[in-house]
């Protein structure tokens, strides 16, 4: 329905590269129309009532008990006096008699309790039964299941993974909250360069793309697969018609966005037609080292994708050497909307986008943690404390893949990537 809720608390990878995601998953789902997910979600519901039905009795019995334990001695002395009352008649004078009555009144919020325990037997009875139904649902789900063959559980499965897939696309944005180890994909190259895949075609687009050195490069290697990049092979070169400034490129729904050396104009490179499309200066923005990241190697722009699109990355002199973010239209790279961070560019050792959020690390060195975080939707910052292990010492250049929910990161040589963790609350609604 259109009311229900996903909650995902984290989404990450496992050691044995499994991808992990914690979820509160709505009751009512598409799944709900499966006899079999029908016939177990109700029989958690069952246990669900017997188990509160079970802590209600136990919390009650005890409560009672301990009245009834109090409530001892006063039936002890009740039963003495009725027994001398008994024996001698004589001996109750008016005076004995309001006493006994006085005992009785306190003993007289005992029955109640004692209504309770007979309703509590009736109770027992009633779970003793649905105890002994959930065991034949039991049996009769174990059965079902069992037959099914090979070839209708994998389809299943399959269908669960289009659904797993489709529930995927449909996250919302989260908050950074933890970065994973490092995963070493590959050695190659030199100090300093850039690789990525692209951020926004379907998953089935497995291409990486590689870009060795930090300025005056024109080659652009075109990977079919990831496994292709790992050994080296089954490549096609581009060769840029402009060559590039800086390591800050990213691939976004077929096209290289990237900064035109000693300049700080925008290109907008198309691998399939290969050509440029649009070129287009960004008012202001420092280049050619005037504003770099704490690195150097003329990291003065960087592009960026997140879940919102593509943005800029630079400062000017008017923002005083601070971090400008720039919202930019991928068909005409016309900045659409800036924030000044007021965090200074050349403390910053990287940066990348989140789902429209800034997070800045304080070194390109080991001991880098993500230091600074900047929210564009409210115009507010925060510092942040989240460590980052950079394994080989000299990051330049780091960038968030919002498809694959990865950072990307070239670091001294070596080709890295690191799984985040990110915290969600989103809805959605219609079928999955």
């Amino acid at each position: 329905s259109p009311d229900e809720g996903w909650q995902v608390y984290t989404s990450a990878q496992a050691p044995d590269g499994k991808c992990l995601c914690t979820a509160v998953i709505p009751v009512q789902g598409t799944c709900s129309r499966d006899l079999r997910s029908h016939q177990l979600r109700q029989l958690m519901e069952k246990v669900q009532n017997i188990s509160q039905s079970m802590e209600v009795l136990d919390l009650r019995t005890y409560r009672d008990l301990q009245y009834v334990r109090n409530t001892e001695s006063l039936m002890k002395g009740l039963d003495s006096r009725l027994k001398v009352a008994s024996e001698s008649q004589k001996s109750l004078n008016a005076k004995s008699f309001q006493e006994l009555k006085d005992k009785m009144t306190e003993l007289l919020p005992l029955t109640p309790v004692l209504d309770q325990y007979k309703s509590d037997t009736r109770l027992i009875v009633h779970l003793k039964e649905e105890v002994r139904n959930l065991s034949g649902l039991l049996l009769a789900i174990q059965e079902e299941m069992g037959a099914y063959d090979y070839e209708e559980l994998q389809q299943r499965v399959l269908t669960l993974e289009a659904r797993l897939h489709a529930c995927m696309q449909k996250l919302g944005c989260g908050k950074l909250t933890g970065v994973s180890n490092p995963i070493t994909i590959r050695a190659s190259g030199s100090r300093f360069g850039s690789w990525m895949t692209d951020t926004m075609t379907p998953s089935a687009d497995s291409r990486v793309w590689y870009m060795d050195g930090y300025y005056k490069g024109r080659r652009v290697l075109e990977f079919r697969t990831l496994n292709d990049f790992v050994t080296g092979q089954n490549f096609v070169q581009h060769l840029l018609p402009h060559p590039w400034a800086g390591t800050g490129h990213v691939v976004f729904n077929g096209s290289l966005y990237y900064n035109k050396y000693q300049s700080n104009i925008a290109v907008k490179y198309h691998f399939r037609s290969r050509s440029v499309l649009v070129q287009r200066s960004l008012a202001g923005a420092g280049y050619n080292n005037t504003f770099p990241y704490s690195w150097g190697g003329f990291s003065d722009i960087d592009f960026m994708v997140d879940e919102n699109g593509l943005w800029a990355v630079y400062t000017t002199n008017q923002n005083a050497g601070n971090i400008v973010v720039s919202r930019v239209d991928p068909q005409t790279l016309e900045v659409l909307r800036s924030w000044d961070t007021g965090y200074p560019k050349r403390s910053a050792g990287e940066s990348f986008m989140i789902c429209g959020t800034l997070y800045v690390t304080n070194s390109h060195l080991a001991g880098a943690k993500i230091y600074f975080a900047y929210y564009t939707n409210t115009s507010s910052y925060e510092y942040t404390d989240i460590p980052f292990h950079n394994q080989y010492s000299h990051i330049s250049m780091l960038d968030y893949n919002p498809r694959e929910r990865v950072l990307y990161t070239w670091n001294n040589g070596h080709q890295v990537i690191y799984n985040v963790t990110l915290f969600h609350v989103i809805k959605t609604s219609g079928e999955l």
